[in-house]
């Protein structure tokens, strides 16, 4: 993967920080983020601690966004669209910010700060469990997302922090190793211990380092006292395409399913949660919330299936159709 490292200088220090001796990257992959991406450089430039090098890496954004990125203050890495995958890319930026960094925030462009102390309250975490390699935060709907993705929200991610251990498995499963890179923090070392990210995953990069992490003798941490605002609205062929790849994830990492368990009785208790909760609140969901429920099992299994099906196939089905395109597809 080729790449241009364009050096802006260092973003500068707000000394309100609660460690300025703290070593914290900020790393947000972007392509044409849209009207939001203005709210989402006030949140991270209003934090109480801020980062001393933020990397945005650009796949060809043609919204004028890197630009404004570098207006910031920040610092840009531009990569060929075609060329993004979602473990490489994030190594890739790892790469660019270790030797500077103690710990590395990942942040999506529609994951914004939630408030002036979300990144200090992440950091916290660290300071509290030296064993801790990583942790994430809280992701709460935006205010116009519906009741479906309202109960997505609250579903996975509760008003309790917690923190996971390998032997977590037994009782939750799955669950043990759930995490997300929209927004989550890595102590630079442990990531580096276990090889950094995967280059070829379709998805879940985040769930495969978790889970590394966790069989390497570390903990893994969400703080729901850091939040962001992140939710999707996302249409039914949407939902069947990003969990036929989910599917295909974890048909391509079959040590996840066999040392965690799978992934369907989480999907089981989720869908006993939200039918509970629409009917509650508001039944004229339901009928939606059962299709697409139903389709998305649909797209899991197809996807857990993907090696019986033509390579055309699993790319139309697919939400990353690049990814069938590399050589370990």
């Amino acid at each position: 993967m080729q790449a241009e490292i364009i050096n802006l200088g260092p973003v500068p220090v707000v000394p309100k920080t609660s460690d300025p001796a703290l070593r914290l990257s900020v790393i947000v992959p972007i392509k044409n983020p849209g009207a939001n991406w203005h709210e989402w450089l006030r949140a991270l430039k209003t934090q109480t601690c801020m980062p001393a090098m933020v990397l945005v890496v650009d796949s060809e954004s043609t919204d004028h966004s890197a630009q404004q990125a570098r207006a910031a203050g920040f610092e840009v890495l531009h990569i060929a669209a075609k060329a993004f995958a979602h473990g490489a890319t994030r190594q890739l930026a790892l790469n660019q910010v270790a030797p500077h960094s103690d710990w590395v925030v990942f942040l999506t462009q529609d994951a914004i700060l939630a408030d002036e102390n979300a990144l200090e309250n992440l950091m916290q975490a660290f300071q509290s469990h030296p064993q801790m390699a990583a942790c994430y935060g809280r992701q709460l709907p935006h205010p116009e997302a519906n009741a479906i993705e309202t109960h997505f929200r609250h579903f996975n991610y509760p008003p309790q922090s917690h923190e996971m251990q390998l032997q977590d498995n037994a009782r939750l499963g799955l669950r043990t190793c759930f995490f997300s890179n929209s927004f989550g923090a890595y102590r630079v070392s442990n990531l580096l211990a276990i090889g950094g990210f995967p280059q070829n995953v379709i998805l879940g990069e985040d769930t495969w380092v978790a889970a590394m992490l966790l069989k390497a003798g570390y903990t893994v941490g969400y703080k729901a006292e850091s939040c962001v605002y992140h939710s999707h609205h996302y249409s039914i062929s949407e939902e069947f395409r990003r969990m036929f790849d989910t599917g295909v994830f974890h048909a391509q990492n079959p040590w996840l399913r066999s040392e965690f368990g799978a992934a369907e009785k989480r999907g089981l208790d989720f869908v006993k949660s939200q039918l509970f909760e629409l009917a509650s609140k508001k039944p004229s969901l339901l009928p939606k919330a059962m299709l697409i429920n139903a389709v998305k099992l649909m797209g899991f299994r197809l996807g857990l299936m993907h090696r019986l099906w033509p390579l055309k196939f699993n790319r139309f089905c697919s939400m990353h159709p690049l990814h069938w395109s590399r050589p370990s597809a």
